[in-house]
């Protein structure tokens, strides 16, 4: 009767111990904040660009080409496919965890114990037969299947194994925004690179007025109406605008390097159609309303993948304080001599086990393992809310910019035009010696300014219509 007592109360002692284990205070946590304003500036039209495919919105032959082979080629961005494939092998890995574990031994040995030691005294006594001794030395053949399992009662390796998924399909949304931003840097560095030829253009128009304004100043001087002076001046600045040829030709060497290196090649030349750039029209830029962005920016929707997995991992912490269940067996045959190894039954072994294991005593490793999931889940609801913030606040900088950029090149296209025609009057009054060399030059020089201004203008206006069709999501589909 006292044993039996001592028995109950050493297995409910083990109960409330087990229990007890499970005990775990949590620490502070909050869900994520997914609200976004209404609209933009009002407008409640959910038509929204970045709906439309790359191969669509961009609409010159030779920068379509450019993407594709980027999409192609890349070595970035192949990098990151492969991310994609060890994101996937990480699901096959984790879903065998909770899969039972079959494996197949074989082995041979031979042991010699002393004869007057436990095992060599039951050995002596021992006959397999009549008349028959037990070996000595002693051979041992062995050859079975093993198998565990573990009971994967509190979904700690489900829980491991949907974590796994949400890290792959955050790995293959990182790949979309990869994508999106390799479409928009091919397509600013496109239209710079066309930019850059027409200021080019601008600049050999305008050294060729200049040398003509040149060649007047010095007949001008040979009838004695201007000094030496006017025509250092014209000189040193047919000069400046010469040398700034070369600097336009590095511009456009390191631009043509830079899609190079980006569609995964050497150094080439790019082919692309600049004559047509200035009658490039930005596009009409539809934005929808701000709740689609967390649809459609894939960097939104990485960091809500990311966020998943963080709270799954939670959990997959926070199982590691219950009981754990295994059950193990076995099935072979076992025999000191290789004729008898398959007589069955006397070679066959077999074995059935189950076992319960809970942490105790000393749980530190376990503590801090679950307080750094919950960390790092609180910096994924950070990092979430973020991306929405920061989605947001770019498509409003770039809707903002494409309206001032749209007055601002009005107004200078007013201004050059004004400034082309004050050339021709400039020089008309300079030779009647009603206006002084001066005002030539400097009508002459803010002329060309205003011109490449208005192809820089221009450029940003088409950037600013790539940048947007980025921030939207648009570019990776």
């Amino acid at each position: 009767m006292t044993k039996h007592i001592i028995t109950k109360s050493l297995a409910a002692a083990l109960i409330l111990l087990a229990v007890w284990s499970c005990k775990i205070t949590a620490p502070p946590t909050r869900s994520e904040n997914k609200e976004v304003p209404e609209s933009y500036n009002g407008s409640q039209d959910t038509s929204n660009v970045s709906e439309v495919k790359w191969g669509e919105f961009f609409k010159d032959p030779n920068l379509k080409s450019l993407i594709d082979t980027a999409l192609a080629n890349n070595q970035e961005l192949n990098m990151m496919l492969q991310e994609i494939s060890v994101a996937n092998n990480e699901i096959r890995a984790r879903k065998g965890e909770y899969l039972p574990y079959v494996n197949i031994q074989a082995g041979a040995g031979m042991d010699k114990v002393g004869r007057y030691t436990r095992y060599g005294a039951l050995e002596a006594n021992t006959e397999i037969r009549p008349g028959e001794e037990f070996p000595e030395p002693y051979s041992d053949f062995m050859v079975g299947a093993y198998a565990s399992w573990e009971l994967d009662v509190w979904k700690k390796l489900r829980n491991s194994k949907k974590a796994a998924v949400f890290n792959y399909l955050s790995s293959v949304e990182g790949k979309n925004f990869m994508v999106t931003t390799l479409v928009a840097e091919i397509a600013n560095s496109y239209f710079e690179l066309m930019a850059l030829d027409n200021q080019l253009a601008i600049l050999n128009q305008n050294i060729d007025i200049q040398k003509d304004a040149l060649n007047i100043v010095k007949l001008q001087k040979e009838a004695a109406k201007v000094t030496e002076l006017a025509v250092k001046r014209f000189e040193a600045e047919v000069a400046k605008n010469q040398s700034l040829i070369y600097n336009i030709h590095q511009q456009i060497t390191e631009t043509e390097n830079r899609i190079n290196f980006l569609v995964g090649r050497f150094p080439q030349p790019v082919q692309r159609s600049s004559a047509s750039f200035e009658q490039l029209t930005p596009q009409l830029i539809r934005a929808g309303i701000p709740s689609q962005l967390l649809a459609n920016r894939p960097d939104i929707r990485q960091a809500e993948m990311d966020l998943e997995a963080a709270k799954l991992d939670v959990k997959v912490a926070k199982a590691n304080f219950y009981p754990q269940f295994r059950i193990t067996a076995g099935l072979g045959y076992q025999a000191f001599n290789p004729k008898f190894l398959f007589n069955t039954p006397e070679s066959m072994l077999y074995s059935l086990a189950g076992d319960l294991m809970a942490p105790l005593i000393n749980r530190n490793a376990i503590k801090a393992n679950y307080y750094s999931a919950n960390n790092k889940q609180m910096q994924a609801v950070y990092n979430y809310e973020q991306s929405i913030l920061n989605g947001y606040i770019e498509v409003a900088n770039q809707l903002s910019k494409i309206d001032n950029l749209d007055k601002s090149y009005a107004l200078k296209a007013q201004q050059v035009s004004a400034l082309t025609e004050s050339i021709s009057i400039s020089n008309s009054l300079f030779r009647s010696a009603r206006a002084d060399y001066v005002e030539v030059l400097l009508t002459q020089r803010e002329a060309l300014e205003s011109k490449m201004e208005l192809v820089e203008t221009k450029m940003q206006q088409m950037n600013a219509m790539v940048n947007i069709y980025q921030a939207l999501g648009g570019g990776w589909n």
